[in-house]
């Protein structure tokens, strides 16, 4: 068998924890996947992973052997690009993972623009308001909003994330009433992000100064337009970001509320690999996203 072919599906084993869903990844059966599993152990001679009905550990062997395959394959790929790029012409896939709301509203809608330019890179768009390890996880790129953790990841800074607006709807401003300045949010239902605590403040700027108002949530939900569903049936009120339920307000579906005080933005990156080579095609998107996320008016 390939040798190079074992490594990439040993890589993706390690990554997705399963042989079956590696080769939902690669389009192998799980069979073929065993295979090569089977050939790189055989070649080795020693076992690679411990494998259990429900889950694969990493021999020690099988943790050297895939740190060092993983750099093998992201130098074949690299000099790959290189010489498409020669060509004028970044080719392969990009797996890019981004935070459900801003993947829907802003990141998705921009693959055209991307890809009309690149008609040579294919993207994988991984949704998910859960961290992401661009390393551990296969991720080419991810889109970061909030405060970083140390990191030996690459982080380009990005405007801060688009205006965050406070809205309910008309119903539940009806039964609770409208509140006038951001202190009044505390007698109120918010609703809020999972990642953001139980007692996470909503920062307000507006003409009487900074208020930081240390709000208490009726209902957390770890996904945007869950909690944008919840606004709309009557739950309560959210922060949220501008492109989300821009719709709703243009339609009175929700109403925006405390229009004389801003929402104080968050940060926002781009992470990535500390590649000596940076690929062609990563290098492309990273210009792009610089480029066309670099003016997100609040009001777009």
């Amino acid at each position: 068998m390939d040798r190079f072919e074992s490594m990439a599906v040993f890589v993706e084993i390690v990554r997705t924890g399963s042989l079956t869903a590696t080769a939902e990844r690669l389009g192998l059966s799980p069979s073929m996947v065993g295979k090569h599993l089977n050939a790189l152990e055989a070649r080795l001679g020693t076992k690679l992973l411990h494998r259990t009905t429900r889950r694969h550990q990493l021999t020690e062997a099988g943790a050297l052997y895939f740190e060092r395959c993983r750099d093998i394959l992201d130098r074949v790929e690299a000099a790959d690009d290189d010489a498409a790029a020669l060509r004028g012409d970044p080719s392969g896939q990009l797996r890019i993972a981004a935070p459900i709301s801003f993947g829907v509203t802003q990141l998705a809608p921009a693959m055209a623009a991307f890809q009309a330019k690149y008609p040579g890179v294919d993207i994988e768009l991984v949704l998910t308001d859960a961290p992401v390890d661009p390393v551990g996880d296969g991720i080419d790129l991810a889109f970061r909003i909030g405060p970083l953790a140390d990191s030996s990841l690459i982080a380009r800074s990005l405007p801060p994330y688009y205006r965050m607006v406070v809205c309910a709807s008309p119903d539940y401003l009806a039964r609770r009433g409208t509140p006038a300045t951001p202190d009044d949010l505390l007698t109120h239902d918010c609703l809020g992000h999972t990642r953001w605590g139980p007692r996470h403040a909503w920062r307000f700027e507006g003409h009487d100064g900074l208020h930081e108002v240390p709000v208490t949530y009726r209902l957390r939900v770890d996904n945007g337009p869950a909690l944008r569903e919840a606004a709309l049936a009557g739950g309560g009120i959210i922060l949220q970001p501008l492109g989300l339920v821009k719709t709703d307000l243009e339609t009175g579906r929700l109403r925006r509320l405390l229009e004389g005080y801003s929402a104080r933005g968050r940060d926002f990156y781009l992470l990535y690999a500390r590649d000596v080579e940076l690929p062609a095609k990563l290098r492309a998107f990273v210009e792009f996203a610089l480029h066309h996320f670099s003016d997100m008016d609040s009001d777009d």
